[in-house]
């Protein structure tokens, strides 16, 4: 039998998917930092009809590359000017694209998934707003689901915010705060050689209370001094319905060139 063979069995044998994105729409919520979705119908059916009675339509898409379920390039953030790896973030931007750690250069990741739910790991369906998630929160949930982050894994972790997408205002936090990653979180993850790490909220990491998106350490921790991939706007709900632990992981995020982060339709694949 070929490794093939194999592969299509196990995925015959049964499996499901769970979404764990989501949906684009107008409107949708998003960092203050980022340009909005935007989708129109740029064609309707009916405004040409071909000879044959056929018709069709089509929209325009207008977004920024961290709206809605995302991953961010290695070219999003810079400290004292320097990209991961020591690159020049000034160089690299020159002529309106980034021509190092540009979105391009994300790799796809099929690759197993551990899912850390810290709500659930507190007994509540939402984290405070601006709770911060550390080092023992994670090895706690991680021993909850007797299964703990590795190389080349996806970490998605989960705080109960998505549940407030749907309310822009509430989502963003501003004034509230928002639950997320803190630095000593961050370094736990570091040290289990990830890939990626996502979470269920806009920036990923803790946000205090009226603080906004003015200081970001989580970011350079994980992306300029270790080259780990963030991935935002998860939807774990359904995740956490059917008590995620270990997954398969298949995040495969738009290829564009010299781009600081692109939509992502990411997906957990266990068996049914």
């Amino acid at each position: 039998m070929s490794a093939t063979d194999g592969l299509l069995g196990a995925v015959r044998a049964g499996t499901r998917t769970i979404e764990l994105g989501h949906p684009l729409y107008t409107g949708m919520a998003g960092s203050p930092n980022h340009p909005g979705f935007r989708m129109t119908l740029e064609r309707r059916h009916g405004d040409a009809v071909r000879p044959d009675g056929g018709s069709a339509s089509n929209e325009v898409i207008v977004t920024g590359g961290h709206t809605g379920t995302h991953v961010d390039a290695l070219a999003h953030v810079s400290h004292e000017g320097r990209l991961h790896g020591g690159a020049d973030a000034a160089e690299s931007q020159r002529g309106g694209k980034h021509t190092v750690h540009g979105a391009e250069t994300i790799p796809p990741m099929v690759t197993r998934g551990v899912f850390l739910d810290v709500a659930a790991l507190h007994g509540v369906e939402v984290l405070e707003p601006g709770y911060g998630i550390t080092a023992d929160d994670l090895a706690r949930a991680a021993e909850r689901i007797g299964a703990e982050p590795g190389p080349g894994d996806v970490a998605v972790v989960r705080t109960g915010w998505g549940r407030l997408f749907s309310d822009a205002t509430a989502y963003v936090g501003k004034e509230t705060g928002v639950p997320g990653m803190t630095v000593d979180g961050a370094q736990w993850l570091v040290e289990r050689g990830i890939v990626a790490t996502g979470t269920d909220t806009t920036a990923y990491e803790q946000i205090p209370a009226g603080a906004g998106h003015r200081v970001l350490p989580v970011h350079r921790v994980l992306l300029v001094e270790h080259g780990i991939h963030i991935v935002e706007h998860l939807a774990l709900e359904d995740a956490a319905e059917a008590g995620l632990g270990e997954f398969l992981a298949v995040f495969a995020p738009l290829r564009i060139v010299g781009g600081t982060g692109a939509p992502v339709r990411p997906l957990a694949v266990v068996p049914a």
